[in-house]
């Protein structure tokens, strides 16, 4: 077991090589993106999707990261999202330098925005800055709906929440105004939008609030 010295050099060391990666990033002019969730939530589907909405329009790729295999990433791949698989070997999240060893792999040139699927789990994630703009929490109505307070780093670090596979809602139990509390109570400002990729419900709202991201980033003024 980590001490608290241990862990604390350790998120140190990840901090610096998360500031070269967000320094990197916003020189390129790149928005770079978190996701984070419990194995099964929907990471995968949901970017297989974006891809297929911002095809032609963005530059996007994908680094993913799982304990073992590839499978995520060729599903991405066959989506025709560029994307490159970190396999940890059963650690529970990724640092900032796997990112940047990814990226040097990777050779993916410019891009409007990096995705970054991390390892299935709301815990240890939470804790690792990868250089990203903000973190993406998802909650599937499988879940149950007692999940923020339960995990409330994530919850109170996630500027979204993503409640997926909304089409599911006639059939499981899942209050979603007792999960918008919940979360608003962690992280007053957070967005939480409601998605499936079956029906394609709220997913014109995440393609839009990931351009007017990408606008901020850069500056760019939207117009009516």
């Amino acid at each position: 077991m980590l001490t608290t010295e241990a862990r604390q050099k350790i998120l140190a060391e990840n901090e610096a090589a998360a500031a070269e990666l967000r320094e990197r990033f916003a020189r390129a002019g790149t928005l770079v993106v978190d996701l984070i969730s419990s194995p099964g939530s929907g990471k995968t589907a949901l970017l297989e999707a974006t891809a297929r909405k911002l095809a032609g329009s963005l530059r996007i790729a994908c680094i993913v990261g799982d304990i073992a295999t590839e499978r995520d990433a060729d599903r991405l791949r066959a989506a025709g999202l560029p994307s490159r698989q970190i396999t940890t070997g059963g650690a529970c999240h990724l640092e900032a330098r796997n990112v940047r060893d990814a990226l040097a792999a990777a050779r993916f040139g410019p891009l409007d925005i990096l995705f970054i699927e991390n390892v299935g789990n709301l815990v240890c994630p939470a804790s690792f800055a990868l250089g990203e703009d903000f973190k993406i929490v998802l909650l599937s109505v499988t879940e149950g709906h007692d999940k923020p307070f339960k995990y409330p780093g994530i919850f109170s670090r996630a500027s979204v929440a993503l409640i997926t596979k909304s089409d599911l809602l006639p059939y499981v139990a899942f209050d979603v105004e007792r999960v918008r509390g919940e979360i608003t109570t962690l992280r007053p400002n957070a967005r939480v939008l409601l998605t499936s990729v079956v029906d394609e419900k709220g997913l014109e709202s995440w393609c839009d609030l990931l351009r007017s991201a990408l606008g901020e980033k850069r500056g760019v003024v939207a117009t009516a």
